[in-house]
């Protein structure tokens, strides 16, 4: 194990990270607020990541499949760090919440311990949403877009460690170049949000906050009532409607299109992905509409509003849907399990999974009745290996455990059933509301500090789609590989 290449590309990430947490010195500036601690923490986390660089600058990268995997878990527990200090500093809370809360952002799950949002500094408020931004595609691949101008081999065992999904493809012959053009999607995407929601009548800064939240499928909000706060203004829900659904599709297929090229978006998973958005959202609509005297445009718009939300694990709310009686809450469970695309900045088991794991079992039921058949997966006429097809399932299962030893957690601590079952999946499936008493009208700040420290790995399991995390508890990986 090389921990010199690991330290030496933590820091690098730190630096970075530290860069960009100068645009939240900007905001607290631009609105005469009390930078002076955060400045502080700011020059010593950037000095303390610098000396580490200059210390090991001339050590040469040596980033295999074992260190990467190492360095993507340190991460993310250093990040949460990081994050939750000018939390700890500005706001009263512990340093499990302000660790939660952080961790919550990175990973988009959006799950806060904050009461009164609108109490907090502009400072802290875009600092909650940068940290959904940068976690939203992923600080390694802005990092593997440096590292790989100086290890161009060690990188792409670091964006398959961090990548969401079943397979990540590079459409560049560098890992670099895919790395950096995704980001620049990622910028454009968000730039045009903002300026949409700006147009439509919110401020900048909620407008710019707001993008941040809904490009990365994250959730945090700069208002008690998160979107609701918005609901007079119809226009500004179908925007992030419309922006939560593109930021769930594959972020390959928007790279692809700028190269001309429509192919990402006619894929099995891209189909199946808006046909089971559109017909939970057109249900959700006709059920909340049967159920109250609202109109039934009222109907679709927070419908449609609400899957998309959760489906793509973003987490913005309108209304509070647990409301709207057990048909709309059983149809909000299965856009909980759905998840958005591959390469997304959507968490959940993603759509992907649920084809392979479907077209299996279908053919697993054929060769009952045709024992000597070859039975074979397809997806998009490609003929899946067993490799991957035993991957999937692999996934599938270690994430129901996960799911299920947090629900399990919760349920042994005390709460209701309901809040279990639901605050597992929005944990673990970086969704952030769920039901009963983490509803979307409501918070996670009631539970104990060890709670917090509990849900954040698994919010950081969930984030990195469990074999990252899982393969440290094997005796192999400290072995060999």
């Amino acid at each position: 194990m090389d921990f010199k290449s690991i330290l030496k590309f933590l820091s690098v990430i730190g630096m970075v990270l530290g860069g960009f947490f100068v645009l939240d010195l900007a905001v607290g500036l631009l609105y005469g607020e009390d930078v002076l601690k955060f400045s502080l923490f700011l020059l010593l986390f950037f000095s303390f990541n610098a000396l580490i660089w200059l210390r090991l600058k001339h050590h040469p990268f040596r980033l295999g499949i074992k260190e990467s995997v190492l360095s993507v878990n340190v991460l993310w527990l250093l990040i949460g760090v990081a994050g939750a200090v000018p939390l700890l500093l500005y706001t009263p809370v512990s340093a499990a919440s302000a660790f939660f809360e952080a961790i919550s952002g990175f990973t988009t799950t959006g799950a806060t311990v904050y009461t009164d949002i609108e109490a907090l500094p502009h400072l802290i408020l875009f600092h909650r949403s940068l940290m959904h931004w940068l976690g939203g595609m992923g600080i390694i691949v802005l990092g593997v877009g440096l590292l790989s101008m100086i290890n161009p081999t060690g990188s792409l065992s670091l964006f398959k460690a961090e990548a969401t999904g079943v397979q990540m493809e590079k459409l560049t012959p560098k890992i670099r170049d895919t790395a950096l053009r995704l980001w620049g999607i990622y910028v454009m995407l968000t730039l045009v949000d903002t300026l949409l929601l700006y147009g439509l009548g919110m401020s900048l800064f909620d407008a710019l906050n707001h993008a941040f939240s809904t490009i990365s499928t994250g959730g945090f909000s700069t208002k008690n009532n998160s979107m609701g706060a918005f609901d007079g203004h119809t226009a500004i829900l179908w925007v992030t409607t419309l922006f939560m659904m593109l930021s769930g599709v594959n972020f390959l297929a928007h790279l692809k299109l700028f190269y001309n090229d429509t192919g990402g978006y006619k894929t099995e998973e891209v189909r199946w992905y808006f046909v089971i958005f559109l017909a939970l959202s057109v249900l959700l609509a006709s059920v909340h509409a049967f159920n109250s005297s609202d109109g039934l445009y009222f109907s679709a718009t927070h419908a449609f509003f609400t899957v998309a939300s959760v489906m793509t694990t973003t987490g913005f709310a309108t209304l509070d849907y647990a409301q709207w009686g057990h048909a709309a809450i059983a149809l909000v469970f299965i856009a909980m399990v759905v998840g958005g695309n591959a390469g997304s900045t959507a968490g959940g088991v993603k759509v992907i999974r649920h084809v392979i794991l479907f077209k299996t079992l279908v053919g697993e039921l054929k060769r009952i009745l045709h024992p000597n058949v070859l039975i074979s997966v397809f997806v998009d006429g490609v003929r899946l290996k067993e490799r991957l097809l035993f991957s999937t399932f692999g996934f599938f299962f270690l994430y129901v455990l996960t799911v299920f030893a947090t629900m399990l957690y919760i349920y042994l601590r005390g709460f209701d059933e309901m809040t279990a079952i639901s605050g597992a999946l929005a944990l673990v499936g970086n969704i952030g509301p769920g039901f009963s008493m983490v509803g979307p009208a409501d918070n996670f700040g009631f539970f104990g500090d060890a709670d917090k420290i509990v849900f954040s790995v698994a919010m950081i399991i969930g984030r990195l789609e469990c074999y990252t995390v899982f393969v440290l508890f094997t005796a192999s990986f400290w072995r060999r590989f």
